[in-house]
């Protein structure tokens, strides 16, 4: 193909992601009420007598449901987006690539997914611990912008860390790294995760710095397995 052609193809992949989030970006514009009450449902277990949000600017209404549309959109809109970029990248891979790029993006999605899921599981004990920290003379009434930024600043973070080991086999097939010389250096390895864990953790709390860190350090161990296995 010549570069107008692959501009061309890019174009038209661009364009089928772009429709693919705002179609569903609507969807979510118009359920945006059960959207919001599956995200406020960590808040109102952390504090069942008192959920409600406090807005106090007129535009907070339209600012959340717009923010709801379009995480929602990009979440839902997610597959399709990930099968596009593959479509685009497969005929300029090898055979040999080619048999390890639809594992790796299928991966990618799962774990992903399964970082957003813990994260949002997570999120109703680190609202817990942070109220406990400020102490119970105070009342807390969240805006729900601030909120929903953590909320999704936090599980975009799990999501994106939880590549993780997806990162690690691609260097390990690259031969950038070998099997033998991540497990030589597990104990660098567990305080880096422990303090990277800390660091990015949006709430700061014990229990998702925790939650982050030991399935990183397992994430880590699996991928050396799989490296090796896939050496063999």
């Amino acid at each position: 193909m010549t570069l107008a052609e692959h501009l061309a193809e890019a174009r038209q992949r661009f364009m089928i992601c772009s429709a693919a989030v705002l179609v569903f970006g609507t969807l979510a514009f118009v359920f945006y009420p059960h959207l919001l009450h599956v995200l406020q449902e960590p808040y109102c277990h952390a504090a069942p007598k008192h959920c409600a949000f406090l807005a106090t600017n007129p535009l907070d209404g339209l600012t959340l449901r717009i923010k709801i549309a379009f995480f929602g959109g990009f979440v839902i809109a997610l597959p399709i987006l990930l099968w596009e970029t593959w479509r685009f990248i497969t005929p300029g891979l090898k055979a040999r690539e080619r048999r390890y790029a639809l594992p790796f993006v299928l991966s990618s999605l799962v774990f992903f997914c399964g970082g957003v899921v813990l994260a949002y599981f997570i999120f109703q004990r680190a609202i817990s611990w942070l109220e406990s920290i400020g102490g119970h003379t105070l009342i807390y009434e969240y805006n729900p912008n601030q909120y929903l930024s953590l909320f999704v600043l936090m599980m975009v973070i799990f999501g994106l860390t939880f590549e993780f080991p997806v990162v690690l086999v691609a260097l390990e097939l690259a031969g950038l790294v070998t099997p033998n010389a991540l497990l030589r250096g597990w104990r660098y390895a567990l305080i880096t995760i422990t303090v990277f864990s800390a660091v990015v953790t949006p709430s700061s709390d014990p229990f998702s710095m925790l939650a982050l860190a030991i399935p990183l350090t397992v994430f880590y161990f699996m991928a050396i397995g799989v490296g090796k296995l896939l050496k063999k």
